[in-house]
């Protein structure tokens, strides 16, 4: 940056103080860079969330409102909107599992009318296959069943029980298909078995229409409860990019503190430097020209970089101002450099220069003018 941090002593005490300088520095810049670093991570979290999210619909069970929220930082967004999430879905359940339990209780009047009859007793126990020499049997019939595995599978309490009435329904059912599978038609246990079938069928359309009403009562609900976390998710993620935005921006704030205090710690430009600093201004191009005067205009309220006549004075400029302009006046004409050697513009780039050079020369005229005055000024002394 050819510039010199600290005084100009040779003192053991100012040699402290440029290295005390140097060290809050780089821990300035260390803080910086780690806060970034936690803020990038961030801000690709998010950006990935929109991205996976941004054509999706809710629908069918793979598609839960995104995926399951389990990391920290999720947790962090998510912990307002989570509890009373979980609350309502706590309540919901237990409203459906109280719905469900009345169902059951009908479907097992229903059960007991089924298994009283007089020709239930064939199908009470699992059928005996040795004692009854059916060879075969397991060849005909892929799922056995029976009422006394249906109770014991009713009175479960290990979660291995029927979630709803219509497994059970299918399983009374299996009972009697499978008699009248394994035993032909003239056969009594197929005849009872058929019989029995029919009763059932019939005394099952009269609970049928309450079923069919929770189960499209609870489709709805599980709807519902995607579509809440669905929106719970984005609210999270709303207010975190928000975070992140007024994150992003103290870290700008703590960028341009920083260089402010370099700017500070160098030496100034001297006279001859902003002599040679006006000099270059008028070598950019008009792209790179506009640009530096947006960053006089930066630091500068009252520069207007965009009017129509630009009256620029390198001496009423800061510090922080001047370096800044220094820096990229060199990287600009270094690029302008490279850009352009050896390579001879064509008649539509001459045009755009023609276009331009009405401004250009307007501020290399002010410049000039500038560094006419300081010449009288120091002819004078």
């Amino acid at each position: 940056m050819d510039q010199t941090i600290g005084g100009g002593g040779n003192g053991g005490g100012a040699s402290s103080d440029v290295v005390a300088d140097l060290d809050g520095f780089k821990r300035n810049v260390d803080e910086i860079v780690a806060n970034v670093d936690k803020l990038e991570k961030q801000l690709i979290e998010v950006e990935q969330f929109y991205q996976s999210n941004g054509n999706n619909s809710i629908q069918g069970n793979n598609s839960k409102g995104g995926p399951v929220v389990k990391e920290k930082v999720r947790e962090k967004h998510l912990i307002a909107t989570k509890k009373p999430l979980l609350l309502d879905a706590a309540r919901t359940e237990t409203a459906a599992a109280k719905r469900m339990q009345e169902l059951m209780r009908q479907f097992a009047t229903i059960l007991r009318q089924i298994t009283q009859h007089k020709w239930a007793w064939p199908f009470m126990e699992p059928v005996d296959v040795e004692g009854l020499g059916l060879h075969d049997y397991y060849e005909v019939i892929e799922k056995p069943m029976d009422f006394s595995t249906i109770k014991s599978k009713m009175e479960a309490k290990d979660g291995t029980g029927y979630k709803n009435v219509r497994e059970i329904y299918a399983d009374v059912r299996l009972i009697f298909k499978n008699a009248m599978k394994y035993n032909n038609e003239k056969h009594d246990v197929h005849v009872m078995a058929k019989t029995l079938l029919e009763k059932f069928e019939e005394k099952w359309l009269q609970l049928l229409p309450k079923v069919a009403e929770e189960e499209a009562r609870s489709l709805e609900e599980e709807a519902q409860a995607q579509l809440d976390l669905q929106l719970a998710q984005e609210t999270a993620y709303a207010n975190m990019a928000r975070e992140l935005s007024n994150e992003l921006e103290e870290v700008d704030i703590h960028l341009k503190n920083l260089k402010e205090m370099v700017i500070q710690k160098c030496r100034k430009l001297s006279t001859h430097e902003k002599k040679l600093l006006g000099t270059a201004l008028t070598k950019l191009s008009p792209e790179n020209l506009s640009r530096a005067l947006e960053i006089v205009a930066e630091n500068n309220p009252n520069f207007q970089s965009s009017a129509e006549e630009v009256d620029l004075d390198i001496d009423a400029q800061t510090d922080f101002t001047l370096w800044r302009l220094k820096i990229f006046v060199k990287d600009a004409l270094d690029v302008q450099g490279k850009s352009s050697g050896g390579i001879a513009a064509n008649h539509n780039d001459f045009m755009d220069d023609k276009k331009n050079n009405k401004r250009r020369r307007e501020i290399c005229d002010s410049l000039a003018k500038t560094n006419s005055k300081r010449t009288k000024k120091i002819a004078a002394l």
